[in-house]
């Protein structure tokens, strides 16, 4: 099975369209800024290159892990050991073929993974840091809902 370097491209680029939405002062930006204490005079004295040029390595880094939360039959791979000639392979293949590879499935397992990973991980740092409850929210949501776009984009795109 190989990997489809467009769609992981695709998915990481996601990352910074549902941030775009997410963080625009309409909708939770407002909320986020008031939640970490952050101004726009603030916001603007960041360097905007390095910030937006390593989120795009770890989005890009996030993605190519989605494949194996969302593609079950790269799961069956791993189980094979990476051998595409092994002959359980084969045969799982043959009966599942292309089976649970659509973007609905695909952005429910994203979906799942957000909640399961991304939720925890944000919510317990926030714990120690103090955050409050919106700031959680807002935050593992935004995760969530990238990890469920990227899910469908990666497992629906064949």
């Amino acid at each position: 099975m190989e990997m489809n370097y467009l769609a992981i491209l695709v998915a990481a680029l996601s990352s910074f369209l549902v941030g775009f939405i997410w963080y625009n002062p309409k909708v939770f930006g407002t909320i986020w800024m008031n939640e970490i204490g952050m101004t726009e005079e603030k916001a603007k004295q960041g360097n905007m290159a390095k910030i937006f040029g390593l989120t795009f390595v770890f989005a890009l880094i996030f993605a190519f892990m989605i494949p194996t939360i969302t593609i079950h039959q790269i799961g069956a791979m791993q189980l094979a050991g990476g051998n595409a000639n092994d002959e359980a392979l084969i045969a799982f293949l043959q009966v599942h073929g292309e089976k649970f590879r659509s973007f609905h499935h695909g952005a429910l397992h994203g979906f799942i993974a957000g909640l399961f990973l991304a939720l925890p991980i944000v919510a317990t740092n926030a714990l120690f840091e103090q955050k409050s409850w919106k700031y959680i929210l807002v935050t593992a949501g935004y995760w969530v809902v990238v990890m469920t776009v990227m899910g469908a984009i990666i497992c629906g795109w064949k």
